[in-house]
């Protein structure tokens, strides 16, 4: 495994990051597709003999049941400063208020059953607060130890920048980290909130770096009861599965270059990219097993040119 600093945070991340939302109870009605605490355990289990050591979770994923799946196996398995954990805050009541902000932050931490985060994400940018009451709330979770470091994610460049000038200019904490949309299919972000993310030394983390597993396999669609229930996912490609597809045929043809697989060449994409940690939400072990191969894999500069040569402006997806 390779390692990475977030920002200017000084935290080490593995260069893959295990994302959480598989990980959950159905009952929640989030998902029909999430795994139960054993199945998330023998996952979160491999990933850390990989030497995954960032784990990424929400506190609105399956209801809460996230957060508690991933602290039950990190408590079973791992000492707590040797693991990146990380959650976020924004889809409850009051979104990023202050009292918000106060109220969400201990329930996640009794969730994952520890007493400091890692990192803090804002889930999106929220236009109802005051950026100033947001951002010294979470400035004082930092004060207060309960947070390492702050991260944001999904949201305009302007308004990632209006918090972090906000930040700067009251001396509070900034953002190191951005978890943003961002794979072959969907690069919008390039237009602004990837440059001002590298103008501030802010790590990239991206979600959906497979576009949910289309950039992973020849055919669109598959047949598994995630594809046929994760209507977010369908609403974020299938429009646009005409043009997407072209793109898709191009990573098949590098892979086959190369002897190796559609996701790696994926996520050798990202890292030539300089995505300092994408998010990968594994099912199965084999799943880890095959981005992390992506590591022993560097494409030419002919490669990233072949992939890119396909993409067409999309509508926004992510930031609202």
């Amino acid at each position: 495994m390779e390692y990475t600093t977030l920002g200017n945070s000084g935290i080490r991340v593995s260069r893959f990051c295990l994302g959480c939302m598989s990980f959950g109870d159905p009952a929640s009605k989030m998902h029909a597709w999430t795994l139960d605490p054993q199945e998330s355990e023998a996952v979160i289990r491999h990933a850390l003999d990989l030497g995954i050591n960032f784990f990424d979770t929400a506190n609105c994923y399956s209801a809460g049941t996230s957060e508690e799946y991933l602290g039950r196996a990190i408590r079973n398995n791992a000492a707590r400063d040797r693991v990146v954990l990380a959650s976020k805050v924004y889809f409850n009541e009051g979104h990023l208020s202050g009292a918000a902000i106060g109220r969400e932050i201990d329930g996640t931490l009794r969730r994952l059953g520890t007493d400091y985060l890692d990192l803090y994400i804002i889930h999106r940018f929220d236009a109802s607060t005051p950026m100033e009451e947001t951002m010294e709330a979470l400035h004082g979770l930092v004060r207060a130890g309960k947070v390492r470091a702050l991260g944001a994610s999904a949201m305009y460049g302007y308004q990632f920048y209006n918090l972090q000038l906000v930040a700067r200019d009251n001396g509070w904490t900034p953002f190191v980290s951005m978890q943003n949309h961002y794979n072959p299919f969907y690069r919008e972000d390039e237009r602004e909130l990837i440059p001002v993310c590298r103008q501030m030394n802010v790590a990239l983390t991206p979600y959906r770096p497979l576009a949910a597993g289309r950039a992973a396999r020849p055919d669109w669609a598959a047949d598994t009861l995630r594809s046929r229930t994760d209507a977010v996912a369908r609403g974020k490609y299938d429009s646009t599965e005409q043009e997407d597809q072209k793109i898709a045929a191009r990573i098949r043809e590098i892979a086959q270059k190369y002897g190796t697989t559609m996701t790696r060449v994926t996520f050798a994409w990202h890292f030539a990219k300089g995505i300092a940690s994408p998010i990968v939400g594994a099912t199965k072990a084999k799943y880890l097993d095959d981005a992390v191969g992506a590591l022993d894999l560097k494409l030419a500069e002919e490669d990233i040119a072949a992939i890119d040569e396909f993409y067409v402006p999309h509508r926004v997806v992510g930031a609202l």
